[in-house]
């Protein structure tokens, strides 16, 4: 193996690990490969343990055996995975980028859906006096109704598939920024997707049913 520092030498490998993120969460998963400390030497090195019972009742244990292995060797720093990822030099900022992006988001989505139903709702308000006529002429209500559905839906729809690729491009620079978490979640999507159809629909709905009820004389002077 050939090394910056000089020229190459035989490494003897004693584990493989697949490609990961090793300094930073945000760059790119690299190759990587152990080998012993004699042929690499650092004073400082982190032993990470996983087990399914508690970590702090496995201190003593993993002390003793490093002990029994290298006695000269000291011991410090020992804390559990999740104490290390807390605090200044863990996770902390993204995780209070994740909450105040997530506050964001929910706030994003309450406006959408007040928007969505303030616009939809006076389109089809707007449209008493259509109503009206179409009651007069012998239409149902039932017609009337579906007809303000139906095209308040193509609105949505056409609006929400727009907003879903937008979504998804975004997303995908975000991409580095996200551990655990897929950028195309589908069950978020989906959910947006049905919550703000169904603010849209209730929006239509609403003003069309009740234009539907409304004397059709008094329609007609409807401005």
């Amino acid at each position: 193996m050939k090394t910056a520092a000089g020229p190459a030498k035989t490494l003897q490998i004693v584990g493989i690990a697949g490609n990961g993120k090793y300094v930073f969460i945000a760059e790119e998963p690299t190759p990587f490969f152990y080998v012993p400390l004699a042929q690499n030497y650092i004073s400082t090195r982190a032993l990470q343990v996983r087990s399914s019972v508690r970590p702090e009742t496995l201190l003593t244990p993993v002390q003793n055996v490093i002990h029994k292995l290298a006695p000269d060797l000291p011991i410090m720093d020992a804390r559990t995975m999740k104490q290390t990822t807390e605090g200044q030099n863990g996770l902390s900022v993204f995780r209070t980028g994740t909450t105040v992006a997530a506050e964001i988001g929910a706030i994003a989505l309450i406006l959408a859906v007040v928007g969505i139903y303030g616009i939809v709702s006076f389109s089809a308000a707007q449209r008493t006096r259509e109503i009206g006529i179409r009651m007069a002429l012998g239409g149902s209500a039932r017609d009337v109704v579906g007809l303000i559905l139906r095209q308040g839906v193509r609105m949505v729809v056409a609006g929400l598939g727009i907003g879903l690729l937008a979504a998804l491009g975004i997303t995908r620079v975000m991409t580095r920024l996200l551990v655990g978490v897929s950028p195309s979640d589908p069950l978020t999507y989906i959910t947006v997707a049905l919550l703000l159809t169904a603010v849209a629909l209730a929006a239509c709905w609403i003003p069309a049913r009740r234009a539907t009820h409304v004397d059709p004389n008094t329609a007609l002077r409807y401005e």
